[in-house]
């Protein structure tokens, strides 16, 4: 199911879907990250569903949003915690290994320009002021950082929850658009 009107950047409360229809392949992401044959293959057939957690955390003004990921099957995925106020945090991903991040409130045009600034920046709706969340993380380890602009798009007379996803390592990159259904609140 689309999103409906009440969900926006500011309010992802609730779970959410990946659709595979509409999201793009993002194998050679995986495979950029260093993830095996044989766990892309798992995660290429799994059903990913994402329980999402947005508030202002009381007297800072902080916007919080943690994010539990469960595969098809009940399968236990990995656990984000993240904190609007770009400061570097530690995460141990159960994919990725040891990654640092970091994720912000963003207008599109204070994204750093750079050959993958259009397709960060492009399709989405026009709400919540402008505003948008920015996330970037480093894996040290695997040599890649991955950016990711989340808000909302309008695809086939649909409105979803999408996310542009770039990944670098040395001097490639690679993009993917994650689309995801709304399915109920948390």
């Amino acid at each position: 199911m689309a999103a409906p009107a009440d969900k926006t950047i500011k309010d992802l409360s609730g779970k959410w879907v990946m659709n595979k229809e509409l999201s793009d392949d993002f194998d050679t992401i995986l495979q950029m990250q260093g993830v095996g044959w044989m766990m892309r293959k798992i995660i290429s057939m799994a059903t990913i569903t994402l329980t999402i957690s947005e508030y202002i955390e009381e007297g800072t003004n902080l916007t919080h949003i943690d994010i539990q990921q469960v595969a098809s099957g009940g399968i236990q995925g990995t656990t984000e915690r993240r904190t609007l106020d770009w400061e570097f945090r530690e995460h141990k991903d159960g994919i990725f290994g040891e990654v640092e991040g970091k994720s912000r409130w963003i207008l599109l045009e204070n994204v750093d320009k750079g050959p993958d600034r259009e397709w960060l920046t492009r399709g989405w709706l026009d709400e919540s002021g402008g505003e948008h969340v920015q996330s970037y993380v480093v894996c040290e380890k695997g040599g890649w950082t991955a950016e990711q602009i989340w808000g909302f798009e309008e695809i086939n007379d649909a409105r979803y929850h999408t996310r542009h996803v770039v990944v670098r390592k040395g001097d490639d990159w690679k993009q993917a658009r994650l689309v995801y259904n709304f399915q109920s609140a948390a």
